[in-house]
């Protein structure tokens, strides 16, 4: 059990580390941008820390990626099928800057609003 839980958070760091790179961010600048330690964020990165769901959705907005993709790989959450592998594809898009990626999200994120909406608003 030990086991299966370090090794998530050495793939959540993992995947942390990734997005920051993608975004072209230094362990320094997402420091600043998510307003967590720089050490405290090394050592998520490296797999030493299994961080709150706070911390992790301060992470995801700093790196602009959804809050959820990351409360699933520290297993918070259950994963969706459909709509993670799509905004994780969009956030890991290197031909998209990041006003592009922001757009394509929002746009999904309406359309599925307005499904779950229901015709007019009124519910499935």
């Amino acid at each position: 059990m030990a086991d299966a839980l370090e090794q998530r958070l050495r793939d959540l760091g993992a995947f942390i580390r990734e997005q920051r790179r993608s975004a072209r961010l230094s362990l320094r600048n997402l420091s600043a941008l998510s307003g967590i330690s720089n050490p405290y964020l090394s050592q998520i990165e490296r797999g030493l820390r299994k961080p709150s769901a706070d911390i992790l959705q301060q992470i995801a907005k700093a790196l602009r990626i959804s809050a959820e993709s990351l409360y699933v790989r520290a297993g918070i959450l259950e994963q969706r099928v459909g709509a993670e592998g799509l905004e994780e594809a969009i956030a890991r898009d290197a031909t998209l800057n990041d006003r592009q990626k922001q757009a394509l999200l929002e746009v999904y994120r309406s359309f599925q609003r307005e499904t779950a909406d229901g015709p007019g608003g009124q519910g499935p």
